[in-house]
């Protein structure tokens, strides 16, 4: 459970390898932190990633999950309840960026990636929340995307993927919020992280340092959303009615 200053003793990353995950994950830390909790498909990659936070002393359980297996969703869930207790942060950043060129043309690459990044997230969400709201308490940041507030033609089963999350974790965080439980939507624009390594740089892009620092920030002031950066709010004010033609030809690609 959350201490008197609202630190939380336990923290879950469903995605345990994610660069902003694990940034998030840092800036949460604090003296009287229990347990993280590295839940991700890749262990021995998760074992990599636990490695720098138990140097400084903490207490990290690397557990075998995996998006796409739904059925297994509620079982893991009621799992991490039953031998840490309360969650008191769950950071939902698992999902696949996938290859826009292939997507576009190929049904089962699509279907794939609409599996993890969109039924597989809410899958785990909804099974995080039952948990939470059995405890009366509790925080979801959920990572959506600015390629969701307006999707490109270069990823749009990507940008599907996230604009369908981005409303599911606003409903879904009004339905829990009546049991206590925060719903925290982070909007990060181009992170500089393993995921974009080799693509062009969008304008504004930032670094999952940056990333975590506003969402922390966030969970404090219990946020709705969050952008990151900030000034990507006001652009897509602007983006997201843009007439069609307009928008095709601005080079976002």
């Amino acid at each position: 459970m959350e201490n008197a200053l609202g630190q939380p003793q336990t923290i879950v990353l469903l995605g345990g390898t994610s660069d902003i995950g694990l940034a998030i994950v840092r800036h949460l830390l604090n003296p009287t932190t229990l347990a993280v909790v590295l839940a991700c498909r890749n262990v021995e990659a998760g074992e990599r990633a636990a490695a720098g936070l138990r140097s400084d002393g903490v207490v990290v359980d690397v557990v075998a999950f995996d998006g796409a297996a739904t059925g297994t969703h509620a079982e893991f869930a009621r799992s991490l309840s039953d031998k840490h207790g309360d969650i008191d942060v769950a950071i939902i950043a698992f999902g696949i960026l996938g290859d826009g060129s292939e997507t576009k043309v190929d049904c089962d690459a699509a279907a794939e990636l609409t599996n993890i990044n969109f039924t597989g997230v809410v899958s785990s969400t909804i099974a995080v929340a039952n948990q939470m709201r059995r405890q009366g308490h509790g925080s979801i940041v959920m990572l959506s995307s600015v390629a969701g507030e307006r999707v490109r033609r270069a990823n749009p089963v990507y940008g599907a993927t996230k604009a369908g999350i981005d409303g599911f974790a606003q409903g879904f965080g009004d339905v829990i919020a009546a049991d206590g439980v925060h719903m925290l939507i982070v909007r990060p624009g181009f992170v500089h992280s393993k995921m974009t390594t080799g693509l062009k740089a969008q304008p504004f892009a930032t670094t999952p340092e940056k990333v975590a620092a506003a969402t922390v920030k966030g969970l404090r002031s219990k946020r709705r959303i969050v952008w990151a950066p900030g000034i990507l709010r006001f652009m897509f004010i602007v983006l997201r009615h843009l007439p069609g033609p307009v928008w095709r030809r601005l080079p976002l690609g």
